[in-house]
């Protein structure tokens, strides 16, 4: 069950960081994945008015599910469309009927929420050894570290001065150096002109019912590779972030809840929405707070910007859309820095585990993709061989007397 604690007085000066928190992580949603999803409706030959209600239903889903969740359990839970799904479907729309993707999406979403009312996707979590949990999440994140610093190389002033403005604010003044170096970042760009905004105007979505259809064909090649892809790439990752962080939300109600919301929104477009992964570690970690019982208020800003989003549909999308690629990965790569030095803290702590935690390391660093599973899934798996092999048990070791 979700069950809020007792909240703590919150104050104005508590709600700086939890809502630039809440922000950056719809800033690298929007600017760094949401292009496959117009690259999937291009594909699927959907028009303007069928792309701005999956624009609209994905965004009001993830919207209203995150500050829900968020509210309640007084943890920063941030829900987020499949990024991995979304990828998968640029192909799978091209040779699926619109409508049989629809009743796909149904049934995507009802498994997960009877996974979530069964209660197995929780227990299957508690038997993940923290110190390879910590060694998935830091090999996940790391590419994203790596991006910040590789836009020295594409963008070197932009990226330079992003890289130097937060060091800078980290040495003086730790709890601002994000918020720093996002409004300085965007002052940078509106100064350059390099943000075209002069062309769009706000529009609201409105939201188009697509009558499901079923076939097996889309049922084994759609309905099935989005469960999958979605529990592997999204909701395993994104439970440990919150477990890395210190959060004790049980997984049933969020995969239940995130799986009604996918359930609903399917007609109008929504691919699936469900635990967030790598933009949750934004608002998990110190940096959204330094007191972890005010972080749930980055989950509920990220909530309240992206019901917005959804509101105006394609228009704010644009918006994110419109920043340079090198803007969103330095920006979503040092916001991270806290979350992947953590993460590699804790993968490294035990030394009885500490090969196995590397090796899951390792291997979610690679991202390999196989099967059509991406590399979550295989860090995991590969991970949870090497410590079954060198520790003896596959279960996480009891907790030693203080």
């Amino acid at each position: 069950m979700l069950r809020a604690t007792s909240p703590s007085p919150i104050r104005l000066g508590d709600l700086a960081h939890p809502v630039v928190a809440g922000l950056v992580s719809v800033i690298v949603n929007y600017g760094g994945t949401f292009i496959l999803v117009f690259q999937a409706a291009k594909a699927a030959g959907l028009g303007p008015e069928l792309t701005a209600s999956w624009v609209w239903s994905v965004s009001l889903g993830v919207g209203v599910t995150g500050l829900i969740l968020s509210w309640v359990a007084r943890e920063p839970v941030i829900t987020a469309w499949s990024t991995p799904a979304a990828a998968f479907l640029v192909t799978a729309l091209a040779t699926t009927p619109y409508a049989e993707a629809v009743g796909a999406y149904l049934i995507s979403a009802a498994a997960f929420v009877l996974l979530g009312l069964t209660g197995c996707f929780e227990r299957v979590i508690r038997l993940i050894p923290p110190g390879v949990a910590a060694g998935l999440l830091a090999g996940i994140l790391l590419q994203f570290g790596i991006g910040a610093f590789g836009g020295m190389s594409v963008d070197p002033l932009l990226a330079g001065m992003l890289i130097v403005a937060y060091t800078v604010l980290k040495r003086f003044t730790a709890r601002y150096a994000v918020v720093g170096i996002l409004v300085l970042g965007l002052a940078f760009l509106l100064i350059q002109d390099r943000v075209g905004l002069s062309g769009l105007t706000l529009k609201f979505a409105a939201p188009v019912f697509t009558m499901p259809a079923f076939s097996l064909n889309a049922l084994l090649s759609v309905a099935l590779p989005l469960f999958l892809i979605t529990l592997t790439g999204q909701y395993m990752p994104g439970m440990l972030v919150l477990r890395n962080d210190g959060f004790k939300t049980s997984a049933n109600p969020i995969v239940t809840i995130t799986g009604l919301g996918s359930l609903l929104m399917a007609p109008f477009g929504s691919h699936a929405f469900n635990l967030a992964a790598i933009t949750a570690a934004i608002c998990t970690g110190p940096e959204a707070h330094e007191d972890p019982s005010k972080r749930w208020i980055a989950g509920f800003a990220a909530g309240v910007f992206y019901i917005l989003v959804g509101v105006f549909g394609v228009t704010l999308a644009a918006v994110f859309m419109a920043f340079p690629p090198t803007f969103i990965t330095t920006l979503a790569g040092l916001a991270l820095l806290g979350a992947i030095g953590g993460s590699l803290a804790g993968a490294m702590a035990d030394a009885r585990t500490r090969e196995a935690s590397l090796i899951t390391f390792l291997a979610a660093a690679a991202n390999i993709k196989m099967l059509g599973v991406g590399g979550a899934f295989w860090g995991l798996l590969i991970g949870l061989t090497a410590y079954a092999v060198l520790n003896g048990r596959w279960s996480r070791p009891a907790p030693q007397p203080r």
